[in-house]
């Protein structure tokens, strides 16, 4: 896991090499174990490295045939695979991403249909004097990119964009709308203006300082359910789920995982603790003193059960205020999930023995598991509903003016995901998978682990995983009012402590508690910030802090949060304070 960022100038000259100075430093946090800067005629690359594979030869940028040169931000997990299938190549490193620079040059533009992993790269090919930028299909490593007056500038941030005078701190207003109504963008435009987004799967050609070209690659499989027993599915899952968790546990640094006591990651252990011959150390918070379910215990008696060590990680009211900026500031791109609170403290506690951690994001977008899958597929007349139909501050009187906009990036996606063989769970799917997952869950879990300089994989969001997944019978992902039944039905096998059938309540973090309890205090804050004056009644954002409702303290939490994050991303304020400080 790394961080890059790069420049190619429009007229052959050379790139700013103070610009790519200032990138590199924004990105040390990415990669604290090394860094280089590489120039040459129209371009320029820079690296922060994190050093998990090869750890002695394989600092980057990297070199290949033909002097192409290449830059790398995740883990290429199948380069041992693809290292036997280039028996006589002469390899430089034992870096899992040199292979890359051999199928560049066997296969041209096609190279990443052969990568399986989590990736952003930017690979420069000198004969043909072109940049590619790519990025895996399912975004779990993200990569972003600005127009500049002479050329393109690309980085692994946001914020090393900006830093660096690429873009500017002026907000588009679809993307905020978008924050403030769904919590996260959608698509290819950032809240920045002037910085997009490569999105999952997209390959980007550029020449002479231009966009030149784009491919895409799907991270799902085309065609509709199949048809499909519950044993052969079984079969069919244990192998994909086996094989995806031992390719993501090659590192050469300690690795551990982060346990909710829930399906996805107890079947993470369950594989990790059969895989490997020490006990698998596991992370789990926990929220005392709240109304919110404590997932402690019962993530105790799963870790117990197959000897993993067992690491209980609190957050509490006064992590909440203290925290909450530098986690706003990390989070250049902005996600309003409270789930970034544990996981940035998570990582934080875990980065003192461990680069790595496995995670269980996509098993719900994967086997079906979310209650808006359920509804969606009950007729309206048994409470059946669409996805995302209604926004955070819908009905609250909150917004200066009401734009019901915010859901055309949702729309567009629902549009493009539904075709005449996918069933309506698959089009919902599909549409999470667009860009819920990599706008949401993954930026949340790529922020808050890389500020601490830790390694964030996801065995769940892999294409032996998808491919078995994916078109199973909808049957199969959700029966008897569960969603996840084919993976419970794998896990009651193979972890019977985890109690796979068992009702259990959701995961939520207790941000409704700890804001209505300073709610008086915090509110006429929030209610003055500059970027919710603009696009908010003041009155009424004050109103909201001091409601009981959870609608109201839900929506109370996510302009909490965009106060912050407008403070420190757009007007440039300081967030070493608590967060009564930074907004006082």
């Amino acid at each position: 896991m790394c961080g890059i960022a790069g420049i190619m100038t429009a007229d052959g000259s050379a790139p700013d090499a103070a610009a790519l100075e200032v990138m590199k430093n924004a990105l040390l946090h990415r990669g604290p174990d090394g860094d280089a800067v590489w120039i040459s005629g129209d371009t320029g690359l820079v690296h922060t490295r994190l050093a998990i594979i090869d750890l002695e030869t394989g600092d980057q940028p990297l070199f290949g045939p033909g002097g192409s040169v290449l830059v790398a931000n995740g883990e290429i997990y199948n380069y041992v695979e693809l290292r036997d299938e280039l028996m006589g190549f002469d390899f430089a490193t034992n870096s899992d991403c040199e292979s890359v620079l051999h199928y560049y040059q066997n296969h041209g533009l096609d190279f990443a249909e052969w990568l399986r992993g989590m990736y952003a790269l930017a690979l420069y090919d000198p004969q043909e004097r072109r940049l590619v930028l790519s990025r895996d299909p399912f975004g779990i490593k993200p990569l972003y990119y600005a127009l500049i007056d002479n050329g393109v500038a690309f980085a692994s941030e946001a914020q090393a964009l900006l830093a660096a005078g690429f873009g500017a701190r002026e907000l588009r207003d679809q993307p905020v709308g978008e924050l403030l109504q769904l919590q996260f963008t959608t698509g290819a435009h950032t809240p920045f203006e002037g910085i997009e987004r490569v999105l999952p799967g997209e390959t980007i050609v550029i020449a002479g300082g231009r966009i030149v070209d784009r491919r895409r690659r799907a991270a799902l499989p085309s065609g509709g359910p199949q048809r499909l027993s519950e044993t052969a599915a079984l079969e069919a899952l244990e192998v994909a789920l086996t094989d995806s968790v031992d390719v993501h546990q090659r590192a050469d640094v300690p690795y551990a995982m982060f346990l909710s006591g829930g399906v996805d990651s107890s079947a993470i252990l369950a594989l990790m603790a059969r895989l490997n011959d020490t006990p698998v150390r596991a992370y789990t918070a926990g929220f005392p003193g709240t109304d919110a379910a404590d997932e402690r215990a019962h993530a105790r008696a799963v870790a117990q059960s197959f000897g993993a060590e067992h690491v209980e990680v609190t957050f509490e009211a006064a992590d909440f205020w203290s925290l909450l900026p530098a986690i706003a500031a990390a989070m250049d791109e902005p996600v309003a999930d409270y789930a970034i609170l544990p996981t940035w403290k998570l990582a934080k506690v875990a980065a003192k023995d461990h680069k790595v951690i496995l995670s269980g994001e996509g098993g719900d977008e994967m086997f079906g598991g979310y209650g808006r899958y359920r509804s969606l597929m009950r007729p309206w007349w048994l409470g059946g509903r669409g996805m995302r139909r209604r926004g955070v501050l819908d009905g609250l009187d909150v917004l200066r003016q009401a734009d019901p906009a915010w859901r055309d990036g949702i729309a567009g996606a629902e549009a493009v995901a539904r075709t005449e063989v996918r069933s309506r769970l698959q089009v919902a799917q599909a549409v999470d998978c667009a860009d819920w997952l990599p706008n949401d869950l993954l930026t949340k879990l790529d922020r808050c682990l890389m500020a601490h300089g830790v390694e964030g994989r996801t065995p769940f969001l892999d294409p032996a995983v998808a491919n078995a997944a994916f078109r199973l019978p909808d049957s199969l992902k959700v029966k008897s009012g569960l969603g996840k039944w084919i993976l419970r039905k794998w896990l009651e096998g193979a972890a019977p402590a985890a109690q796979a059938f068992a009702k259990k309540k959701g995961f939520t973090v207790p941000v409704g508690e700890w804001i209505a309890a300073e709610g008086a205090r915090i509110g006429p804050l929030v209610a003055a910030q500059a970027g919710v004056v603009e696009r908010c009644r003041p009155e009424a954002v004050t109103a909201l802090f001091t409601a009981s409702g959870k609608r109201e303290l839900f929506a109370a939490w996510t302009l909490l949060f965009f106060a912050l994050w407008h403070q420190r991303h757009i007007v440039g304020a300081a967030t070493e304070d608590d967060a009564f400080e930074v907004l006082g």
